[in-house]
């Protein structure tokens, strides 16, 4: 899987994507519902190390996750 953290604006918030070994996109989410989206789409087992990975990940990095 993959993560990329994009930068808002003043009027669109920061936004984590995560795709798949496609580049599929997998899940699209706000850093404020980082957690609730987390456990919606079955990443729940991830959660720790995936809010980890994206609060340290540079905006705009892309970064490879293996579970």
């Amino acid at each position: 899987m993959y993560i990329l953290k994009t930068k808002g604006t003043a009027k669109i918030p920061d936004y984590v994507q995560i795709r798949d070994e496609n580049f599929i996109l997998s899940s699209h989410f706000t850093l404020g519902d980082m957690e609730n989206t987390l456990s919606r789409n079955g990443l729940i087992h991830y959660k720790d190390r995936l809010i980890k990975i994206i609060n340290e990940l540079p905006y705009g990095e892309l970064k490879q996750f293996d579970f």
